[in-house]
């Protein structure tokens, strides 16, 4: 009784989680439902960011590769490499997914940095990068959470649930607890390191607003990267640790 309700109090702080507030927010009421609308206009816009460089790269392949192919493949090489390594030899069919969360929180992360949200103005709060944004980061920890247990559970069907008394069933509600701290460690992570970032040079610019924020900005877009990387990574790993089994 105490795991179960400790593990709904979990589920409930999570849920909680999607209703933190930093700063005011531009609201949409779409039927019943109140949602972030700069969020959904930011990551429309690196989805369309994504989407136009996916169709670009494939439009017209060469034999003989330009060098915008050349860099689309390398990037393609390095998201493989990051799901053979963490998943292991049967990391084909999460390539895709592995590289989606990749390109979306780099694109996300980036475009906080590069993008001139501040000059569009709207009636409350102000655009951001989507990962800004808590809801985002929850919704893909949760993306990643559904995913390790589908792989989990497509590969070993209910034997999958035997992981949780292994290596001895005194660990069960330990091994039960990891399935909901995994989600929370990961959203906090990509959220407090962006909006801490971006707080940073906002509050560099307005205080030396000419020389002092470069530096800063220039090691925002190398951290922003490096999160982009430990997401994924990390997704990569619960997959193949699910499809392995306890480790």
């Amino acid at each position: 009784m105490n795991v179960l309700s400790c593990s709904i109090n979990t589920l409930k702080g999570l849920y909680d989680i999607s209703g933190v507030e930093v700063g005011q927010h531009f609201y949409w009421q779409i039927g019943g439902f109140q949602v972030h609308g700069q969020v959904l206009i930011t990551s429309w816009v690196v989805i369309a960011i994504l989407l136009g460089s996916a169709t670009i790269a494939v439009r017209n392949p060469q034999t003989i590769p330009t060098r915008g192919q050349n860099f689309f493949e390398y990037v393609l090489e390095f998201i493989r490499d990051v799901s053979k390594t963490q998943i292991g030899e049967e990391y084909g069919p999460w390539v895709p997914f592995i590289g989606t969360m990749f390109l979306f929180i780099f694109v996300s992360n980036w475009s906080g940095a590069l993008l001139p949200w501040k000059i569009i103005e709207l009636p409350h709060g102000e655009l951001a990068a989507p990962t800004n944004d808590i809801n985002t980061t929850v919704a893909l920890a949760l993306l990643t959470s559904v995913a390790y247990f589908y792989a989990g559970l497509t590969k070993k069907g209910l034997s999958y649930f035997g992981k949780y008394i292994q290596p001895t069933p005194i660990l069960l509600p330990i091994n039960i607890l990891e399935d909901f701290t995994k989600p929370l460690s990961l959203s906090f992570r990509l959220f407090g390191n962006i909006l801490a970032d971006e707080l940073v040079v906002v509050v560099l610019v307005s205080l030396v607003p000419s020389v002092v924020p470069i530096p800063v900005m220039f090691l925002g877009l190398f951290t922003s990267g490096i999160q982009a990387l430990i997401f994924a990574t990390l997704a990569a790993a619960y997959i193949g640790e699910s499809m392995e089994g306890h480790h």
